[in-house]
């Protein structure tokens, strides 16, 4: 019996429905300093967001930073769709890294990333 099971499971894979899939947004950020930053300042951003949003939150939101432009100073973080208007009300909240004042703000939002990417 458990031997048909397993080869039931085998043959056939079962997937996650459309509908319970997390949904992705990446949101795309600009960094505004009075120096330009030198350093990538993701980890910064996530040590933040962390102590805004909570332990439990920030895992739900699914944080995850994936572009980086130290030249231009923008990048994009995937965030769920459940946790955009909280991650936005992060980076405003974010004043200060490494004894430098900043100001973060969110410049587009999207649900594809090569949109995102265009932005940049």
């Amino acid at each position: 019996m458990y031997t048909a099971f397993r080869s039931f499971c085998k043959m056939q894979k079962l997937k996650l429905l459309p509908t319970l899939k997390e949904k992705k947004r990446y949101v795309v950020y600009e960094v505004i300093t009075e120096k330009s930053l030198d350093k990538d300042i993701s980890l910064q951003i996530f040590e933040k967001a962390n102590a805004f949003l909570g332990l439990f939150d920030g895992a739900k939101a699914g944080l995850q930073n994936l572009v980086y432009d130290k030249k231009k100073q923008k990048g994009i973080i995937r965030v769920t769709n459940n946790y955009v208007d909280k991650l936005k009300s992060v980076l405003m909240m974010i004043t200060n890294i490494e004894g430098q004042n900043i100001m973060i703000k969110s410049v587009y939002v999207s649900g594809i990333i090569n949109k995102a990417k265009r932005v940049i």
